[in-house]
């Protein structure tokens, strides 16, 4: 987990920790955030997440070919995954239910652990990977 307390900055679908871009730099990884090691995810962009899931799903299904289905897939394995550590990580922490019950045109608690806590993309890979994580 990572106390977002800190200097950080909003992204598409997560949070930004690389202080060269919080401060107004330019990202060296060119916007690159899902492939990114200081890219974070919280609480609050599994919905988000989640429907960029059914998005690449509906756009495999209408694909031309099983080949191009099957490419679209693999593309978006790597994000997939990480999905699925963020729902483990946030059932972990007893924070699933709130999730996936928040409202996002409502106005937030940003002090809520659904905000304050966020997971590396790349950690969350690996999530439940193990028999003692599950």
């Amino acid at each position: 987990m990572i106390d977002l307390g800190r200097r950080s900055t909003p992204m598409d679908g997560g949070i930004c920790t690389y202080q060269v871009v919080v401060d107004g730099g330019a990202c060296p990884w060119k916007l690159n955030c899902e492939g990114c090691d200081k890219f974070v995810m919280t609480g609050a962009d599994l919905l988000y997440w989640r429907r960029k899931r059914e998005h690449w799903f509906s756009l495999a299904e209408r694909a031309p070919t099983d080949e191009m289905a099957d490419w679209l897939h693999q593309q978006f394995e790597p994000t997939a995954k990480a999905i699925d550590g963020l729902e483990r990580a946030l059932a972990g922490l007893n924070l699933l239910e709130d999730a996936l019950a928040l409202d996002l045109r409502r106005p937030q608690d940003y002090f809520h652990r659904l905000w304050g806590v966020g997971f590396r993309t790349s950690d969350l890979v690996t999530v439940g990977s193990s028999k003692e994580d599950q």
